[in-house]
Parts: C-alpha cells; sequence; structure tokens
C-alpha cells in the first residue's frame, strides 16, 4: 500500500468553511467509507518506528574501533610467533574493553520509544454525525475531533469552535505560557508558535473545549516531522573517538614502518657484513620486528579509556547526570559552546508573580515556584495598605480555574501556569483557594475569550454579589469607571488610567506578564451578560509574573565562562522575554545580539556564518532554526552542546556533539533523543561534567604519553643494537614480556589517577595529543630516549 502526503497548505490562513472545503468534509464528519478510504490512501496516525539496534549489535561494534582491530592482529601474531601469554592478557583487555561498552549503551538503547507514546490512545471524533471514541491511530483528514480539558491532541487540526480554549504548547513550541485559541484565519507566514487557530499532536489542553477538523495525522504532523528530522540525523562520532579513529591509522602505519624498517636494516647489515642472509638470523629478526611493532601498541588503551569513562559516569551519577553513552563524559569536557533552551532549563518553567501594583504603590513579591513561600516589601518608602494587596490578591485567586496542590512539600498546578502564579501569590498572603471558596463561592462566570479579552466570575458575598474581572489591563481600564484606594472607591480619572499603563508598560519592558484586576457589586437580579457584568467597573490593580531563572544556573554560567565555555540562548518564546531572563542571569550585556526566527529566515547560509559566534540569543526559533544554528557553530569548529526539555529540542539535541535532557521537566522524547539527562534537572551539573570530561582527558594523555614513551624506549635500544652490529639487547619474549609489565598495572594506574580541583580554571583546548603535534612528539621522545 502506497502512503502519500497530504497536499501542504496553511490552513490557518483559512476561514472555518474555506477549511472544510478545501479537506472535503463537513461538521457532521466523515462517512464510514470516506474514513476508510483516507486510512488507505495516507496510513494510519502514528509516528513509525525507528529500526530498533539488537544487543549483538551493540556488542559487535565495541570491536569496531580502529585501534581494537589493530590489538586482535596482534593477538593474532603474538599466538603465531608462540606468545599465548601476551595474547591471552591483550585478548583480556579487549574483551573487558568490549563488555564495559556493552553494559553501558544496552542501558541506554532500553530507553522507551517516546514519540509513539506521545499520540493519544483514544479519541472523540463525529462521523456520520454521530460522536463516537475511536483508536485515535484511525483518525484521517477530514476527521472533526472534540477536545476538551486534560485531554491529548490526537493529530494536527484546525479549530472550528473554541469555548474557553487553551492549549499547552510547551514541549512542542518552549512558550511557557498557554496558548489562548481562536477560530478565525491569520495572516500567512507566521510560525508554528503564531498559529493561534490550530492544536498539534502531543500538545495538552489545560481549558476550555473546542472542535476542530484533522488537517495532518502521522508523521505530517509537526511532531511527525520532528521525528523524520531526529531519524535523519546519522550517529556522530565524539571528538574522542575520531581522534582515537586518527590515532589507530597512525598507529597502523607506525607498526607496519617498525616492521619493515627494523627486519629490512637487520637483514641488509648482515648481507654488508658476511654477503649473505642467514635463515636463522632473518627469522630472529623478523620476530624481533614483530614483537617490537606488537610493542609499540598500547595495547591498554582501550581498558583506560572505557575504564576511565565509566568511572566517570558512576561520578556522575552520583551528581545526579545520567550518561547514556560512555563518550558523552569527555565530549562534553572538550564543549566550547552550550546552546540552551530557555523555559524548563534555564528558569523553572514556573510562572511567578513578581511585583503587584496597588492603591497606587507598587510591591516587589519574593519567593519563586510554586511553593507560598515569600513577603510583600514595598518598591518604594510607601507604607502598605494590607486592605488593598488583599483585595487583589483575592480577586487573583477566585477569578481562578486552577488548582495548587501540594503532594509531600512538592507544588504542582493543575490548569493553567499564569492562574497558578495567581494563586502561589495568594498564598503567601495566607489566602487558600478552598477557603475563599467557601466564604466567596462562585455562582456563575464568563469564559474568557479572544474578542474580550478578559474573564468574570460572579460570587456570593453575604447577601450580595460581586462581579471580578480579570484580563488585558489596557482592556479592563476601558471597562472600569471607579478606583479602589485606601479602602475607598473613588472615580477613575485620565491621570490614573495614564499612571497605572505606565506602570504596565514598565513591568511588560522587563518581560513580565501582567493582568489587571477588577470587580463590582451586582444586584440579586444581575444579567450574566459581558454588557452588564463588565462595565463601570472598579480597577483593584496589577499583577505581573514571569518564569523565573534557576537559582543554581547563574554561578552556573560564571564557572562556563571560566571553563572557556560560551553560552548561547535558543527558544521559541518571545525575544523580550528572553533577553530580560538572559540580563538577569549575566548572560546578556549592551550591545550583545538577538536574532528572532523571522530575523534568521532572512540570512542565507554565507551570512549567518560571519556573525553565527556574535549572538548570544535566538528567540521565536523553530527545531529546523536550532539545527542550522548547530550546524553553523559546528561548520566553525566548535564542539557544540544542547540542553532541552522540549518534543522541539529533540533535533538539535540528536544533532548536537552532545544533547543533554531536563530529567524531571523533560518530555520523553527530549531524554531519548540525549546522550546525557539531568535527572534533578540542575543546570550546575553541566558544570561537574565538564569538569569530570577534563579529567578524563588529562588521564587519557598521561596514559598515551607515559607508554609511548616506553615503547619508544624499547624501539630505540633495540634499532640502535641492530645498526651498529651489536647481539639484540632483548630477544622477541623480552621485549613482550617488558612491554606486558609497563604497559599493565602501572600505566593503568597512571590513567586512572584523581585529576586537580582547578582543572575548570583551564582553558578549552583540542585534544592536541592524539593530533600528535610537535610539542607532544617532544615529550614522546625526550622521555623515551
Amino acid at each position: 500500500m502506497k502512503i502519500v502526503k497530504v497536499m501542504s497548505e496553511n490552513y490557518y490562513s483559512l476561514n472555518v468553511k474555506e477549511v472544510l472545503t478545501s479537506l472535503k468534509t463537513s461538521e457532521k464528519g466523515l462517512t464510514k467509507k470516506e474514513a476508510e478510504q483516507r486510512s488507505d490512501k495516507y496510513g494510519i496516525n502514528e509516528i513509525e518506528k525507528r529500526k530498533k539496534i539488537t544487543p549483538l549489535q551493540i556488542f559487535v561494534r565495541q570491536f569496531t574501533s580502529f585501534i581494537v582491530v589493530i590489538l586482535l592482529a596482534a593477538i593474532v601474531i603474538s599466538l603465531l610467533i608462540g606468545e599465548r601469554l601476551d595474547a591471552i592478557v591483550i585478548s583480556i583487555i579487549v574483551v573487558l574493553n568490549g563488555v564495559f561498552g556493552f553494559v553501558q549503551e544496552y542501558k541506554a538503547e532500553k530507553a522507551i520509544e517516546a514519540l509513539r507514546k506521545l499520540t493519544a490512545l483514544k479519541a472523540k471524533v463525529i462521523r456520520n454525525g454521530q460522536e463516537i471514541e475511536i483508536d485515535s491511530k484511525e483518525l484521517v483528514p477530514g476527521d472533526i475531533i472534540l477536545l476538551e480539558t486534560g485531554s491529548k491532541v490526537p493529530a494536527d487540526a484546525r479549530l472550528i469552535q473554541v469555548a474557553a480554549f487553551q492549549v499547552d504548547e510547551a514541549s512542542l513550541t518552549g512558550e511557557s505560557v498557554p496558548s489562548k485559541k481562536v477560530i478565525n484565519s491569520l495572516k500567512e507566514g507566521i510560525q508554528v508558535t503564531d498559529q493561534e487557530n490550530m492544536v498539534f499532536m502531543g500538545t495538552i489542553i489545560t481549558k476550555g473545549h473546542a472542535k476542530a477538523v484533522i488537517t495532518d495525522t502521522g508523521m505530517n504532523t509537526e511532531i511527525g516531522k520532528i521525528a523524520e528530522m531526529v531519524q535523519e540525523v546519522k550517529e556522530k562520532l565524539t571528538p574522542l573517538q575520531e581522534k582515537l579513529k586518527q590515532f589507530g591509522k597512525w598507529l597502523g602505519v607506525v607498526t607496519i614502518g617498525i616492521c619493515a624498517v627494523v627486519f629490512g636494516v637487520g637483514v641488509l647489515r648482515q648481507y654488508l657484513t658476511i654477503g649473505l642472509i642467514e635463515t636463522a638470523y632473518a627469522s630472529e629478526m623478523f620476530l624481533a620486528a614483530v614483537a617490537l611493532a606488537v610493542a609499540a601498541i598500547p595495547e591498554g588503551l582501550p581498558a583506560v579509556v572505557t575504564i576511565s569513562l565509566a568511572l566517570g559516569v558512576k561520578r556522575m551519577a552520583k551528581r545526579n547526570a545520567l550518561i547514556r553513552q560512555l563518550p558523552a563524559v569527555e565530549t562534553l569536557g572538550c564543549t566550547n559552546f552550550i546552546c540552551s533552551d530557555k523555559t524548563g532549563t534555564l528558569t523553572k518553567n514556573e510562572m511567578t508573580v513578581r511585583e503587584i501594583y496597588a492603591n497606587n504603590a507598587l510591591i516587589k513579591v519574593t519567593g519563586e515556584g510554586y511553593g507560598p513561600e515569600g513577603k510583600f516589601i514595598p518598591a518604594g518608602s510607601e507604607v502598605l495598605d494590607t486592605k488593598n494587596i488583599e483585595l487583589l490578591l483575592r480577586l487573583g485567586a477566585l477569578c481562578n480555574d486552577s488548582r495548587l496542590n501540594n503532594n509531600n512539600n512538592r507544588w504542582k498546578i493543575f490548569g493553567d501556569p499564569t492562574e497558578g502564579a495567581l494563586l502561589v501569590s495568594a498564598g503567601k498572603a495566607g489566602f487558600k483557594k478552598k477557603e475563599l471558596e467557601k466564604h466567596f463561592p462562585r455562582i456563575d462566570e464568563i469564559p474568557f475569550d479572544s474578542e474580550r479579552k478578559c474573564m468574570t466570575t460572579i460570587h456570593k458575598i453575604n447577601r450580595e454579589n460581586a462581579a471580578y474581572v480579570k484580563g488585558a489591563p489596557d482592556v479592563i481600564l476601558t471597562k472600569c469607571k471607579y478606583i479602589d484606594i485606601n479602602g475607598k472607591v473613588k472615580k477613575l480619572t485620565g491621570e490614573d488610567k495614564k499612571r497605572i499603563l505606565n506602570i504596565n508598560q514598565d513591568m511588560a519592558n522587563k518581560a513580565l506578564r501582567v493582568l489587571g484586576f477588577a470587580y463590582k457589586p451586582l444586584t440579586e437580579k444581575y444579567k450574566s451578560t459581558p454588557e452588564e457584568a463588565e462595565k463601570d467597573l472598579i480597577f483593584a490593580g496589577l499583577q505581573a509574573m514571569i518564569d523565573p531563572p534557576r537559582e543554581e544556573v547563574k554561578e552556573a554560567i560564571v564557572k562556563c565562562k571560566t571553563a572557556g565555555i560560551e553560552i548561547v540562548v535558543i527558544t521559541g518564546d518571545h525575544k523580550l522575554t528572553a533577553v530580560a531572563i538572559a540580563k538577569e542571569l549575566g548572560l546578556f550585556k549592551e550591545g550583545d545580539k538577538a536574532l528572532s526566527g523571522d530575523e534568521l529566515d532572512n540570512l542565507n547560509d554565507e551570512k549567518l556564518d560571519k556573525i553565527i559566534e556574535d549572538i548570544v540569543i535566538y528567540a521565536r526559533v523553530s527545531p529546523e532554526h536550532k539545527v542550522r544554528i548547530l550546524n553553523a557553530l559546528k561548520k566553525k569548529g566548535h564542539i557544540v552542546a544542547m540542553t532541552g526539555d522540549g518534543v522541539n529540542d529533540a533535533p538539535a539535541l540528536k544533532k548536537s556533539d552532545i544533547g543533554i535532557a531536563m530529567g524531571i521537566t523533560g518530555t520523553d522524547v527530549a531524554k531519548e533523543a540525549s546522550d546525557m539527562v539531568l535527572t534533578d534537572d540542575n543546570f550546575a551539573a553541566i558544570v561537574n561534567a565538564v569538569e569530570e570530561g577534563r579529567g578524563i582527558y588529562n588521564s587519557i594523555k598521561q596514559f598515551v604519553q607515559y607508554t609511548l614513551s616506553s615503547n619508544l624506549g624499547e624501539i630505540v635500544v633495540v634499532f640502535l643494537a641492530i645498526l651498529i652490529g651489536w647481539p639484540l639487547p632483548l630477544i622477541a619474549i623480552q621485549i613482550l614480556w617488558v612491554n606486558l609489565l609497563t604497559d599493565g598495572l602501572p600505566g593503568l594506574a597512571l590513567g586512572l589517577d584523581p585529576f586537580s580541583k582547578d582543572i575548570l580554571n583551564n582553558l578549552f583546548r583540542n585534544y592536541i595529543f592524539l593530533s600528535f603535534s610537535w610539542w607532544v612528539f617532544h615529550n614522546i621522545f625526550a622521555e623515551g630516549v
């Protein structure tokens, strides 16, 4: 069966009627026959399985590196010349190395197929005019689906009806605030993050209900495209693996050269001396040459590398970093660029009220996260009027559909994070929503909609009723006729409005999300309509919030910069928000540059290459943008790490030299695509991993320099003896025994020597020891001779 793709069309730019016509459907849904025909044409609605690697394949690939192949050849040669002990020892080293690598990588391969689990299991769909429930994999383009709070979107769809509908798209777009959805058509050429009349597979509905028509299924969805991008990324060699590969090839040439030179010089010497070549002497020269060639190979190197990395993995696990692939520890040690997602990585992904404005006074709110601990501190010299503050906080807690839950001192928000932040700010003043609702029960409501840009709840207060309203500050002010000052209601003047709007703008300039609050007493026979409940309101104040930076990140960034690592913020959020957070963390200073996704689209690769190292922030970017940024940095020769937690980060995590996912807030998709997982979401663990990586670099460097110096000494002694015409100072078996003793436990101990605690102060350097620079040759030659 040939599966075809849906014709690409910007459904967000069409009105509802045009969308239904384009997809050849109606609000009554498809017939059973139409659905079956489309299923045959477009395939089932699921993410394609990736080809799974078998345990045998994992084990076999432990023996495919060039240096291990050389060791395998050394085993064969040792057996041919009768040196079984040497063959046995090298075999044990190779096998142990393979087992170490297999165990670690097999654990990683047992990770969940997360992309497939993102699809919803069941979906409510209208077919033949009837509402039925089916497996989400049976959905096809043109199906009419019903969406409600708490459910997962089963496919990409264009909304045709909404009621106070909001969707958490953080995992897909990086937006920390749920997207408020609309049904009207939008302008052409906008990013996924701005397509407010669309819903996307795998995102979560946080509020309201809606009806939508499916536009794309399976691999044609936004998540499907991300899955395809992830699958297209070829397996990459780490810097250490790349250098070991080069080192192995170099070593292969050297060993063959040693064999040829020693044997050739030996037999030529005898021929020039006595005029013939004796078979016995030629055989002795050949054995000596082969023994020297085997001796030149630092057979302990794979074991030292693997054990060093394994011990690094063990130490990192204790420091809350799970390494999914052994070389990942070392890779981070040579990283000089970290491209970090903002939401959930640099920030908590917990909206927090930072400032409130009430009674003509600006008040700072301390405390972060969802725990109700914090204080209210006047920004100026004003004396706090608790009545007005309490009124504002009470309005925020009651005109609210979210819930705050405490489970073993771990606070969690159920619902819209913005509304959750209002519950937390009220909690800091001692207000609990359940208690408030007992005294001020909700008896009616007018849900938020995109045209009014506000939400109203009606509450019973003693024997009277009152409307509590929240929304965009400018919208709230247009509905207000009065203002509450010192507990007294006064007429709202033009000067009052100007002052409040200026405060609102100042808050917005700090990337704070601002909500305005107002209230109004109602008669007993009120009408629950916007026209009555939302006019002539009494202004109560503003609450401004932000997703705050993690406490540990600022110090971690300083350490990264000390270690020579540049940090770049890549986010789907707005540029203003990203810049504000970066400034707070010390990442962005005057003169630094920030680019948006649209601006990035206007740059060709040549222009991007010129400025790529000067950009500190990339905002409103798509998964494709992230991969393009990574490619540009890698093209410049940088070793790039990528951190992230969302589905939208997966392609970049896979493409980077080392992908780092968040363990708590991270999606399974991000973890699956990563090389390392921070189990406590602590960005500071990256600094620990850099330290481990650089320690491992030093360990391997010490071992290589020691063993090559030792082996060079043996080669020089034997070669000079042959050149001068002396008898061989060491016969083949003695050469192999010396090599076994010097490259064995002493070399291993040196390779595993503890590293210096100030290793982070060493600025980034390339792995020159495996590239054999002049200085490394100088050290090896001086020590060997």
